[in-house]
């Protein structure tokens, strides 16, 4: 009867630790969005430069 106390607190620990990753990787996308919107803000009017001197040569 000991057995069941124990896989519940194995069981509650998982579905912590499996909400903990999901928390982490929404952390790294929201991460990864903020540093891609601040890439193009900085270089955007460059890259549209280069884009255009590139299509009105070819």
């Amino acid at each position: 009867m000991v057995a069941a106390p124990r896989r519940r607190r194995w069981n509650r620990r998982r579905s912590e630790q499996d909400g903990q990753g999901l928390v982490e990787y929404a952390l790294i996308f929201v991460l990864i969005v903020i540093v891609a919107i601040a890439s193009l803000l900085f270089l955007g009017t460059s890259v549209s430069g280069y884009l255009s001197s590139i299509g009105t040569s070819i």
